[in-house]
């Protein structure tokens, strides 16, 4: 998506999408350039990371999106209940972590194409929800989590904007 879009005419469904999507594209934009060293170093006294944010990212796009409405979710080597979500492991790579966030969006654009909405699915505290308060509060996530992760690029090379410059 594009915001190229025009936004009086732009419907509901599109416009949450195109926000999600500007947001999602934000926080790989913020990656691009950095070493493995960096993408890992631990930026606050809770060991707040680049790679760890994109590894809960990832595990919130499933479960909101997938699991949420009953769609097929890859098995997780972690328990994205605990803080394991939020790190990377000894055996984990960025490039790992990349790749799952990838496939996370990707199974989350499937059922954001697929379901009107309306449709309601079941969230993982047991509450029903329409696919339209899960893709608002998955914009508010992600966008809440850009900003963790561009001042964590900050701290590490100077760089910071919430989009690619011209």
């Amino acid at each position: 998506m594009t915001s190229s879009s025009d936004p009086a005419r732009i419907d509901e469904k599109s416009a949450l999408r195109e926000s999600l999507d500007r947001h999602r594209d934000a926080v790989r934009w913020k990656l691009e350039g950095l070493d493995e060293e960096q993408l890992r170093r631990p930026m606050t006294p809770s060991g707040s990371n680049l790679a760890g944010l994109v590894k809960h990212l990832a595990s919130v796009e499933y479960g909101w999106f997938c699991e949420t409405f009953g769609r097929q979710v890859e098995p997780l080597w972690f328990d994205p209940a605990s803080e394991e979500d939020m790190s990377l492991g000894p055996g984990e790579t960025s490039a790992q972590i990349l790749a799952f966030h990838d496939r996370a969006r990707a199974a989350a654009d499937a059922v954001i194409e697929e379901l009107p909405l309306d449709a309601l699915g079941t969230s993982w505290r047991g509450v029903p929800v329409s696919l339209r308060w899960v893709l608002v509060h998955m914009v508010e996530e992600v966008a809440r989590h850009a900003g963790h992760i561009d001042i964590l690029r900050e701290l590490i090379d100077g760089a910071a904007g919430d989009h690619r410059r011209s």
